[in-house]
């Protein structure tokens, strides 16, 4: 299929997309209780939906009452079963898809169901109007006279049973038309190698001779992959190979320590960055606007959300609120009810709203990876912010980091201990340490408390990783590539002290 072709089916899907948006930004209330009601109405004849009566369920109190948040070690019986072939236990279609997701450093594998109502009304849906918005908010766009270089998961699919499980990207391309491979690069054949190391090496050797004029994937890995390109073809600029490029979409962690890297192989203002918020368990919100920090929640993907205010979270006291009753800039964690049989689900990220008509906002976090032992609620996006506007005054670049709490040991003060492994090292490390610790403060007024004349925590304390330290730790955990990633924050010493244990 000719490119322009293309190019013009994408716009017509555009003008297709643009009045459902509308509803949804004029009555986004609405469509989510109708949505939730759906989904109920769909499940009334499941097994789940039989033991707790959702044939009477008529309205979000109710629902509330009958169905628990739960977490995925609570569901994991249910999903264990219908992985081993039974059917309508909690979904009504069947489902044969389950995506692994071990998270971060996890042992456990988690394997999400992914209907095929989430794969062409959530997943599908998600990419497609990403490309909308994108090409709505620049006109111009010459993006599908060229191909987009995909960076997914490490992973083959599996057959078990009844069913077949893979990471999602693997899921996504085994069951993409055809038209969007064709967009793409590399081949599928590539994309979904297991071995990372062999895999990289294939990507460049593929993509070099591509007219590539977008990117896809997670910011970490991504770097990787351009880094080591622009090594072996000798370039210091991507525009120097590929001249046409003109957006990255991304998502998977926050782009702020990472963006003057790509700044410096993309030395273009008017290049432009595109964020999505998706996961396993579904795709949630989308940047809908050039030069913004901020991601539209979509809100008619089959998925019907909740959120738990952070500051009651898993205490006697924690409530949970609907999509009516959010308020700026609070942290809340997420819980989702989606079309793929996961009811009132804790996917364990935290977001805060930043505007509430239209609702948008930023991922601030997850539950698990902050760090809150002295009452400094210390926040992923908060050492983010930090790292990279540090980096920012001191002319230098962090490749990855992770902090975790030195306790508080007989009369000795507790502090937090930092392991980075810098891209270009500070001048002075000791200099890079007071103004990291001083713009903790700035953008956290508890960590600033906490800090205030070393009351209750010490000064940070900051460890040099050698290089690849990272690297070869995930190496070591066989975690290399596609959604793979480093615990930035934690309440306990575990994984600083094998990194420790590697230096």
């Amino acid at each position: 299929m000719p490119f322009p072709i293309i190019n013009s089916i994408a716009t017509w899907v555009l003008k297709q997309r643009i009045h459902q948006i509308e509803l949804f930004l004029k009555y986004p209330n609405e469509v989510q209780e109708e949505l939730l009601m759906n989904l109920i109405r769909k499940s009334e004849d499941t097994e789940l939906g039989k033991e707790k009566d959702f044939e009477s369920i008529k309205n979000y109190k109710t629902f509330c009452e009958r169905v628990p948040v739960s977490t995925y070690e609570e569901l994991e019986p249910l999903i264990e079963r219908t992985r081993k072939g039974e059917q309508n236990v909690f979904w009504a279609e069947p489902i044969k898809w389950f995506a692994k997701s071990s998270g971060t450093t996890n042992a456990k594998s988690k394997f999400i169901p992914v209907s095929d109502s989430a794969l062409e009304n959530c997943h599908y849906k998600g990419s497609k109007d990403l490309l909308c918005m994108y090409l709505n908010n620049n006109e111009n766009s010459e993006m599908f006279l060229g191909k987009s270089l995909r960076l997914g998961g490490s992973s083959q699919i599996h057959e078990n049973n009844n069913s077949s499980f893979g990471d999602l990207s693997a899921i996504l391309i085994e069951n993409m038309p055809m038209w969007a491979e064709f967009s793409s690069t590399p081949s599928n054949k590539i994309s979904l190698m297991s071995e990372w190391e062999t895999k990289l090496t294939a990507i460049i050797n593929e993509t070099k001779k591509e007219n590539v004029t977008s990117f896809a994937g997670v910011p970490s890995w991504m770097l990787v992959l351009l880094n080591r390109i622009l090594s072996e073809t000798n370039h210091t600029s991507l525009f120097e190979l590929w001249p046409n490029l003109e957006v990255y979409f991304h998502g998977g962690v926050n782009f702020e320590p990472y963006r003057e890297q790509y700044q410096k192989i993309l030395p273009n203002s008017d290049f432009k960055y595109y964020e999505i918020y998706n996961a396993s368990e579904g795709f949630f919100a989308i940047q809908d606007l050039n030069y913004s920090n901020d991601l539209l929640l979509m809100l008619d993907y089959g998925i019907f959300y909740e959120f738990i205010p952070m500051d009651t979270f898993e205490t006697p006291n924690q409530k949970v609120i609907p999509l009516t009753e959010v308020e700026l800039f609070k942290n809340y964690a997420v819980v989702i009810t989606t079309n793929s049989g996961l009811w009132r689900y804790l996917i364990g990220d935290t977001v805060r709203f930043t505007s509430l008509n239209p609702y948008r906002i930023r991922v601030t976090g997850r539950t698990k990876h902050h760090i809150n032992v002295f009452g400094e609620e210390l926040m992923v996006e908060n050492a983010d912010q930090a790292i990279a506007k540090t980096c920012s005054q001191l002319n230098c670049d962090v490749k990855d980091y992770t902090v975790a709490p030195i306790f508080m040991k007989n009369k000795e003060k507790g502090s937090h201990e930092w392991m980075i492994e810098f891209k270009k090292t500070p001048v002075d490390l000791a200099l890079f340490a007071k103004v990291l610790d001083e713009t903790l403060q700035s953008v956290n007024s508890d960590y600033e408390a906490k800090r205030y004349k070393n009351m209750t925590l010490n000064p940070l304390k900051i460890n040099v990783a050698r290089e690849n330290l990272f690297y070869d730790w995930l190496k070591l955990k066989d975690k290399l590539g596609g959604q793979n990633k480093i615990p930035r924050l934690s309440n306990q010493r575990d994984y600083l002290e094998q990194l420790k244990e590697m230096q």
